[in-house]
């Protein structure tokens, strides 16, 4: 039996039943993501000396400005990666949507300076991935495309392969979810992006211990999740700091589309919440609560944790972190273990699983199909109706 098989059926349901209710390609997806960490790291290692030639020239520039863009989710993820990279790199390094770029070219395309422009993207085919690489070709006088993409026949990367100024990863196949919501596109994207620009680690088994805590993850925590689900929840919250924080905002979009907008969502850090954002609690509201394995950080996450534990039902807060507290304890804390010593950007990698887990079964409890949850296509996969406008060029 494959990884995938053994996951897929310990998600809290037969694997006949998933099928049977619209859910077996997100499940499936969900559970191949250890495996598919493992190829990542295999296909990266293989294709490094070619993007080394590629990306050494650049780095070696002091005034590279670095642009992780993408939509959604994709987004996210350089919403994730954004800050480890800049301190990695020593330089500048933004988290820009493509769907920002493409709107307001003019405010974030400017000028000389020379920018690598990283772009996340798992079909490579919506409109404002596409337009966002030719704007900026458009608007930058010296631009160069990091493409990141699962779809070796979707339009990035058939603009991007083989091009003068471009380098392209392609992610494995099964990376390409099939699903509505972005699960192995979403971690295999960031961790090729890690492994390509972000600080080399001495520890060689970084990757599979990160594989090992989502595998454990996923047997030991389906059936609480699923029990979870079924609580009934109508608003859930995430919170985390630094790279967790892009992280919780990727996790409120999968509960928001797996749900199919019947459970709203909430993102926040632990501190930025207090600050008018807390009034979304109520008594139907879950929190998770990422938290830190840096230890300065981990007071903070820790600290709203024992608040809100105070002034809601314990059980409401759920506490996911790879260190041992003493006040990460009882049945609503979680602990990830074999990973405690890795930076946060690497720890979004298991702890996503659980979101995505969550997102599954509550949409199942709703009597959603997870692969489609819009039957009407008034949401699709990938986005449609957009008009992509001309511009008349730098101002």
């Amino acid at each position: 039996m494959t990884t995938t098989e053994s996951g897929e059926g310990s998600l809290g349901y037969p694997s006949v039943e998933l099928q049977a209710r619209g859910a077996g390609h997100t499940a499936r997806e969900i559970a191949q993501q250890p495996a598919l960490w493992r190829e990542v790291e295999r296909a990266v290692d293989a294709r490094r000396a070619v993007a080394e030639a590629f990306l050494r020239p650049l780095l070696a520039r002091p005034e590279l400005r670095i642009l992780l863009t993408g939509a959604g989710t994709s987004a996210f993820a350089g919403e994730v990666l954004a800050a480890h990279l800049g301190r990695h790199l020593g330089r500048r390094v933004e988290a820009i949507a493509t769907t920002d770029l493409v709107s307001n070219p003019s405010e974030y395309l400017s000028g000389h300076q020379p920018t690598l422009l990283v772009s996340f993207a798992r079909s490579g085919d919506s409109p404002e991935s596409v337009a966002a690489t030719r704007l900026a070709d458009q608007y930058l006088s010296e631009c160069y495309h990091l493409a990141v993409t699962c779809n070796v026949e979707g339009r990035l990367y058939r603009d991007h392969q083989g091009a003068e100024r471009s380098f392209v990863l392609a992610m494995p196949d099964e990376a390409n979810d099939q699903g509505f919501a972005m699960t192995s596109s979403f971690t295999c994207m960031l961790l090729a992006v890690l492994a390509t620009l972000g600080a080399p680690t001495e520890d060689a088994t970084v990757v599979e211990r990160l594989a090992r805590a989502g595998e454990r993850l996923i047997a030991e925590r389906a059936e609480s999740l699923r029990a979870l689900a079924d609580r009934g929840y109508e608003r859930i919250v995430y919170l985390g700091s630094g790279p967790l924080k892009g992280l919780a905002r990727e996790s409120a979009l999968k509960m928001l589309e797996l749900s199919a907008g019947r459970v709203a969502t909430w993102f926040d850090s632990p501190l930025g919440f207090r600050h008018g954002p807390k009034s979304f609690l109520d008594r139907r509201t879950l929190v998770v609560v990422y938290v830190s394995n840096d230890p300065y950080t981990r007071q903070y996450d820790l600290d709203i944790v024992t608040e809100l534990r105070t002034a809601m039902p314990a059980e409401d807060v759920i506490a996911i972190g790879a260190v041992a507290d003493d006040r990460l304890s009882g049945d609503s804390s979680w602990l990830l273990t074999g990973v405690e010593d890795v930076d946060d950007v690497h720890l979004a990698l298991p702890l996503v699983v659980c979101a995505q887990l969550l997102a599954l079964h509550v949409s199942l409890a709703l009597g959603k199909t997870p692969d489609n949850p819009f039957p009407d296509n008034a949401v699709n996969r990938v986005v449609q109706g957009v008009t992509i406008h001309p511009v008349p060029g730098p101002a």
